[in-house]
């Protein structure tokens, strides 16, 4: 899933974000089946070979902090890493901390950080880098989305080089997880300009992966970190190639051009059944961290009524649109937390599919059917625009079916696609917009502060809508500021209530993940976190290595 993302603490989340290059002609339509080594062989971990995986969207900056987008985040993972990480089961643990201690109070952090860390040029990690990080996150003059979290420190001191001790006025309940934020490296880019540093193209981390090159429009060209302290990556290169369609993306797979991408449900369904594919690739399905929506420009005159809203939300059927586009393989999105989620309210009662309720509530807003039976209002009529990316035909599919339901209740849709370094830049950041298609890729912590309080509206940050509710925005801080989960729940549970009534976006399905990777990669070990959390132990055999 192409979208943008609210937090970035998670690492290695590989699902339908995909890239690659180094190309094999093959002279069948499909990839060959892996040739099977003789006994345990192809059980023993081997170094060599390359990941080639697929991607739609380019990577705008690969400085994290700058970046909003999954594109390039999901580069970005393999090159930095944070001072913690969730694990496979999700939980936090130390990555770059070895260890971290929280005071009984909660308002305490002490990070140990590890010793035998260096930077991809060769230079040791320390304390500097994790003071720097958190100075140019807080500077006004950044233009970040994630500063938020970093304005509740109250300070931040570093006793020795490989000690960080973080301190809170209050208690902050994603403290931990927040620093989860890619360090950047001090020695670069401290008394520079980051807007204009060329680490956004030639990033230096400390992360498994270094970087080795970027061509415009093509690929991104990972090299293994061989001094990496978890270990070196079996693999030798993970490349990241730029394929702005998926069906274009899926024939390249079968011809042995990529070895990773996220598929359709069609694909995963309908495509992939033959014995041929089954021998040369390995599928998996889970749900997915994320959800799609229609989120209204609440500064537009039309959305802002909330009726207008409400009967857009009631004119769709849900149900058709997992049926149609994602053929079974999600679960309807009734508000901003994945059903399952602790903090995730099942009371919140859904706006159902009811299509004269829809008439109902655009007459009530002062629509009114004119002699072509589509609606208008002082004699303008009701027509907008979903705007959403180029390259994702399940976007597509979707904005489809809602064009020709609302035209069925007299609203006049059109649909236009857009690359996706233009999109955020000329439309998402610049609010050049009536309504966007999108999707959210959500962390475990259900902190949504970024994305619904009405501070956060800025060019570049995540509320880009526009919406405002002062009982959130209380409702939000008041949620990230205790370590009680009932009183936390309490908070999310009826911010839902709020978002459901409201509708400033229409909240339309959670899809299952459906990444397919190369038979020839062995070591994946599929995961409550998904199947990336564990790359570095991905391994070809030496009989199928291919690159």
């Amino acid at each position: 899933m192409i979208g943008l993302l609210c937090r970035f603490s998670v690492r290695h989340i590989l699902g339908a974000i995909l890239v690659v290059c180094c190309c094999i002609a093959c002279s069948s339509s499909e990839a060959p089946a892996p040739q099977r080594s003789a006994g345990d062989a192809a059980a023993i971990p081997t170094y060599g070979d390359t990941l080639v995986e697929g991607t739609i969207g380019e990577a705008s900056t690969l400085i994290p902090i700058l970046a909003s987008d999954s594109a390039s985040h999901s580069v970005a993972g393999q090159i930095y890493n944070g001072l913690v990480k969730y694990d496979k089961d999700l939980k936090i643990v130390g990555e770059l901390a070895e260890s971290f201690r929280i005071s009984p109070d909660g308002l305490t952090i002490t990070f140990k950080l590890r010793r035998n860390v260096a930077w991809h040029d060769g230079k040791p990690f320390t304390a500097r880098d994790v003071l720097y990080t958190y100075r140019v996150i807080i500077d006004p003059q950044t233009p970040t989305a994630y500063s938020e979290d970093f304005k509740q420190v109250a300070s931040v001191a570093s006793p020795d080089p490989y000690t960080v001790v973080v301190r809170y006025a209050k208690p902050y309940a994603p403290a931990l997880a927040s620093w989860g934020v890619a360090i950047l490296p001090a020695h670069l880019l401290d008394g520079q300009d980051i807007t204009k540093s060329p680490l956004s193209r030639k990033p230096v981390g400390t992360g498994p992966f270094r970087f080795k090159e970027w061509v415009s429009g093509q690929k991104i060209v990972l090299e293994a970190n061989p001094d990496y302290f978890e270990g070196r990556p079996y693999l030798d290169r993970y490349v990241y190639r730029l394929i702005p369609d998926t069906s274009t993306m899926y024939m390249e797979l079968k011809a042995g051009g990529i070895d990773q991408m996220g598929l359709t449900p069609v694909q995963f369904a309908r495509q992939t059944d033959t014995p041929r594919f089954k021998a040369a690739f390995q599928k998996y399905r889970y749900p997915s961290n994320g959800y799609l929506y229609l989120g209204y420009n609440q500064r537009h005159p039309t959305f802002k009524d909330k009726r207008v809203r409400q009967a857009i939300t009631a004119a769709i059927n849900k149900d058709e649109l997992i049926q149609g586009v994602l053929f079974g393989m999600g679960q309807r999105a009734h508000g901003p937390m994945i059903p399952g989620r602790w903090a995730y309210n099942p009371s919140v009662k859904d706006i159902p599919f009811d299509q004269n309720r829809a008439q109902q509530l655009l007459a009530e807003a002062g629509w009114q059917k004119g002699s072509d039976g589509m609606l208008q209002k002082e004699g303008k009529p009701l027509r907008f625009t979903i705007l959403t990316n180029q390259g994702n035909q399940q976007r597509l599919m979707t904005a489809q079916i809602i064009q020709q339901r609302l035209k069925q209740v007299g609203i006049d849709v059109r649909i236009r696609i857009v690359e996706w370094a233009a999109f955020l830049k000329e439309f998402i950041d610049k609010g050049n917009f009536e309504v966007v298609l999108l999707a959210w890729l959500t962390s475990q912590d259900p902190d949504m502060y970024d994305i619904w309080h009405s501070s956060k509206t800025k060019p570049g940050e995540l509320n880009f809508i526009g919406y405002s509710n002062q009982e959130v925005d209380r409702l939000l801080e008041q949620g990230r500021s205790t370590f009680d989960i009932e009183q936390r729940k309490k908070a999310y549970f009826r911010i839902q209530e709020i978002l459901a009534d409201e509708q400033p976006y229409t909240f339309l399905y959670v899809p299952d993940a459906l990444p397919v990777v190369s038979a020839r990669i062995r070591g994946i070990e599929p995961a409550p976190a998904g199947i990336g959390h564990n790359l570095i132990k991905w391994y070809v055999p030496k009989l199928e290595q291919r690159y």
